[in-house]
């Protein structure tokens, strides 16, 4: 809980890169694992974006000079 109202909640870390796994469960670890995938997805979507981002100013650069 934040100590003050106008702070922000912290959210809680759902996974450490390199942290010990030994003491989680199997649920725990699909948890994880299905999150990550879904962090990856979102990954993946924002490269995806930037990259036709990215190709788009190109071409029309390209246009300019052509």
């Amino acid at each position: 809980m934040a100590m003050f109202d106008d702070e922000p909640a912290r959210k809680k870390t759902v996974h450490e890169i390199g942290q010990d796994l030994s003491l989680l469960s199997v649920g725990e670890l699909n948890e994880r694992i299905a999150a990550l995938r879904a962090e990856i997805v979102r990954l993946e979507a924002e490269l995806a974006a930037k990259g036709s981002t990215k190709s788009a100013a190109e071409a029309l650069f390209k246009f300019k000079r052509g």
